[in-house]
């Protein structure tokens, strides 16, 4: 894939999670893609991925991706941003993250690689 289709995927995959289809985020998948994420070291299989994303899209309203940085390079993309949501409290919730998409030949994903710091996540525990 170009360069130019990488990042087009991407933005399909964010726009999708921030607009709550989950079943447009599964079909960018590749059936045996794992989501590892540097909390817990786990490689996580993308059913257990789609029940986190859609509960976020139950529980958080006005969920975003602010893009800070982007670099393609090869099969994979980095992004750098800020995920921003309200929780049902009206907390703001604000992460930080960076990340690496690694796109398979057939132009799905076939890995992520997700790096934050779970302190952010406080807002999600009051």
């Amino acid at each position: 894939m170009t360069s130019t289709e990488i990042e087009a995927l991407a933005d399909e995959f964010f726009a999708a999670i921030e607009r709550g289809d989950i079943d447009a985020v599964a079909a960018l998948y590749e059936p045996d893609a794992t989501i590892w994420h540097n909390t817990d070291q786990y490689d996580q299989p993308t059913s257990e991925n789609l029940v986190v994303l859609r509960w976020m899209s139950d529980h958080l309203r006005d969920l975003h991706y602010e893009v800070t940085r982007r670099t393609v390079a090869a099969d994979s993309l980095f992004q750098q941003h800020v995920l921003r949501a309200t929780t049902e409290r009206g907390d703001d919730l604000v992460v930080p993250a960076i990340l690496r998409l690694e796109i398979s030949s057939a132009g799905r994903i076939a890995r992520i690689e997700e790096y934050l710091d779970t302190a952010h996540l406080t807002p999600l525990q009051r």
